[in-house]
């Protein structure tokens, strides 16, 4: 028997990656971007190829994916920002319905999009986190764009 094995592909060349990040808690903002910046180029995403916007905060991410991913012209997309738990239920909300937003979003669209939204309880704990989790969010972007190439 012949099993055909799709394998992670995270060659980047030629990919088209669109990155969406929200403002609010802006230097973790910025942490995550530079993660995910630094590892597209790594991956060999041409910085032609990329294209980034901001939005005010986290609730403001899954229209702007959805536009951006019903626009036929990217292969994947990032969502990129930061919810620290505060004294309030508002936490709750904004992350659930982020995340939600941006599942619903890649499901109704069948283009693929990396959730870095950082939910944390403090932002030392984003602060550590930013970096790697912009790189991973490179990562599973240009991976899934790949598989879904390969499946279809």
């Amino acid at each position: 028997m012949t099993i055909r094995e799709l394998e992670p592909n995270l060659a980047g060349k030629g990919l088209r990656i669109g990155v969406a990040q929200s403002r609010f808690n802006e230097d973790i903002g910025e942490g995550l971007r530079s993660g995910c910046m630094t590892e597209l180029a790594r991956l060999d995403v041409a910085d032609t190829d990329i294209t980034f916007t901001t939005v005010p905060g986290a609730l403001e991410l899954p229209l702007t994916l959805q536009t951006m991913a019903q626009s036929g012209r990217f292969d994947a997309l990032v969502a990129l920002g930061a919810v620290i738990r505060g004294e309030t239920y508002h936490f709750e909300v904004v992350s659930n319905e982020s995340a939600r937003g941006i599942t619903d979003v890649q499901l109704n669209t069948g283009i693929p999009i990396a959730n870095a939204v950082l939910t944390t309880e403090n932002d030392d704990q984003a602060l550590v986190r930013m970096l790697q989790k912009g790189a991973e969010a490179a990562q599973a972007a240009v991976e899934m764009a790949n598989l879904l190439k390969a499946i279809k």
